[in-house]
Parts: structure tokens; sequence; C-alpha cells
């Protein structure tokens, strides 16, 4: 019985280590889709740490126009950035009211910034093996990672916050 008993547990420590490893093999996979600047982009889970509601940003003077200010989320101040201006497309069309802009959040991935990235909508996950694999545009810049095709031939640009986050020109806010 005792011998059972321990063949048992050595089997579901085994079977829980053999899920763990295929939940991290499809987290690997997986990227969080978002609409932002006209385009589609993708960001690796590790990268968005959440997906919130914008919350109240108070303005900082002094600072590009991408650079919205600073929120308190949970006692911590984030920067926040309206991505499509970023990437120079600040007249991007109002979203449909079933879908409000959202902050993705930086992850842990990224280090110790706290930003977030004011994005149009969030379109959900997408799983890698569901798309074909591109080269990233010529003269991308570095925080650019591969450009992907769905099924129906729409065109998806990963993006490696963990780069954007080193990116002198989205580092300095300053004017």
């Amino acid at each position: 019985m005792a011998r059972a008993r321990l063949n048992l547990r050595a089997f579901q420590q085994e079977l829980s280590t053999r899920l763990a490893a295929k939940t991290a093999a499809q987290v690997e996979q997986s990227r969080l889709g978002i609409r932002c600047a006209g385009g589609q982009w993708l960001i690796r889970l590790a990268d968005a740490g959440e997906v919130i509601a914008i919350p109240t940003v108070a303005s900082v003077p002094m600072t590009r126009p991408w650079y919205l200010g600073i929120a308190n989320i949970r006692g911590n101040l984030y920067g926040v950035i309206d991505f499509g201006a970023f990437l120079g497309d600040p007249t991007e069309d109002p979203p449909p009211p079933a879908s409000a802009p959202r902050l993705v959040l930086f992850g842990p991935r990224v280090g110790e910034l706290r930003a977030g990235l004011v994005v149009h909508r969030v379109l959900g996950l997408r799983n890698l093996s569901d798309l074909t694999r591109n080269d990233p545009p010529d003269g991308a810049a570095s925080w650019y990672g591969s450009q992907w095709t769905d099924r129906d031939g729409g065109t998806w640009q990963e993006i490696d916050l963990a780069l954007l986050a080193q990116d002198p020109a989205f580092l300095q806010v300053g004017l």
C-alpha cells in the first residue's frame, strides 16, 4: 500500500510538471492583440503586465504630446503614453462604444520601468501557430519584432516592450 501511494505521488508530481511545461509553451506561443494607429499589434504576454481601464491621468508640463502624464495605479505612479501618438498617428478615429481604449501596463520582463501604453482597442489573444511569420519591415525600430500574417491576410506587427523601454526616443519624454 505504501509503495502504491509513493508511486501515485510521483505520478502526480510528474503530471503536474508536464502540465506546467505545456502551459508555459502555450503562453510563449500566445500574444496579446491590440489595435492602435490604424494597425494591429502583438505583445508577448510576459511583456504585458496587465490591461486596465484608463485611470485618471495627471498631466506633466513640458513633455512630449504623446506623454499623457502619470497615473496612480494601486499606490504606484505609472507613466502613461499614447501609443498611437508615439507612433506618429495622434488623429485616430474614436473607438466604437463597445470597445473603450485601454491601458496596457508593462510587465515584469520589461524591468523597473512603470509605464503603460494607451491603445485604441484590445483584440484578445492570438496564437502564433495560427499566423505566418515574416521579417519586420525595412528600417523598423529596434523594438519591432517579426511581422505576422493571419489566415484572412491581416498583418500583425509584434513589438518587444522590453526593447521599447530602452529606446532613447521613448525614454525622452521631456521637451
